[in-house]
């Protein structure tokens, strides 16, 4: 029941006190971590722990200068990762075949199983979490800033620590937005007002639309914060760090 609450009360803070997180609850948090499902147990992922001060500020840097990443004192750098798999396999007279996308994406997996692990643990231990969206955008970036081999792809970020506010809950789409019953049951027009009336009703929203010069909160999102440019732009990088770590031999 403590993990349901834990999930069910789940908060993304942004704003952290400077006190150190004790190895051994770090420890603790990681190991929950490893305890995620992987795929044929061969857990194809590594966890980066970043706690010095002056690599936080420089990582805040390539994280578009999210403050909280110099601020809070854990930053862990999840990356799908087939180098050391591939180097026990060539160590036992054993080919790999796990230069190709379809590896990359099974170690991605891993990855991000491992780090909402690890996120619920860390929130059980009263420490608050942030996920980095920034950590595919700059993953060129970070390959050259943690020297990262072939084999491994920086795929996810949690800023660890402990919380210094206590934000409202984030708004989440209701049941009949995202589950479906036996098949895929596509959206009417009618569904999709339902669906999100009530986001587009919060006061944040009416908010976010004044600041911006908007009609709808859909703009906000295609206008502001994931337009096509960036996406285009983001995808062409990363696609290039897949190549160039060697996850693209799909002949």
């Amino acid at each position: 029941m403590q993990t349901i609450e834990t999930l069910l009360n789940h908060k993304t803070i942004r704003n952290y006190k400077s006190d150190p997180i004790d190895e051994k609850t770090l420890n603790t948090i990681l190991d929950a971590g490893f305890r995620a499902s992987t795929t044929g147990n061969m857990q194809v992922y590594s966890v980066i722990v970043t706690k010095d001060e002056e690599k936080r500020k420089e990582l805040c840097k390539l994280h578009f200068g999210q403050k909280m990443v110099e601020q809070a004192p854990v930053l862990l750098t999840f990356c799908a990762d087939f180098n050391r798999f591939n180097k026990w396999c060539e160590q036992r007279k054993a080919e790999p075949g796990y230069d190709n996308f379809l590896s990359f994406f099974t170690a991605a997996i891993d990855a991000l199983l491992v780090s909402q692990n690890v996120a619920v643990a860390a929130e059980a231990h009263n420490l608050g979490i942030c996920y980095l969206g920034t950590t595919t955008y700059q993953a060129d970036k970070l390959v050259d800033f943690f020297n990262l081999p072939k084999g491994v792809v920086p795929v996810t970020t949690l800023v660890v620590g402990y919380p210094n506010e206590n934000p409202e809950q984030v708004d989440r789409l209701p049941h009949k937005g995202v589950v479906h019953q036996e098949t895929y049951d596509d959206y009417s027009a009618a569904d999709i007002d339902d669906i999100y009336r009530e986001k587009e009703n919060l006061p944040l929203t009416a908010q976010l639309l004044e600041e911006n010069q908007l009609e709808t909160l859909a703009q906000i999102f295609t206008q502001k914060r994931y337009t096509k440019k960036d996406n285009i732009h983001f995808s062409n990088v990363f696609m290039k760090v897949l190549k160039d770590q060697g996850f693209m031999n799909n002949a």
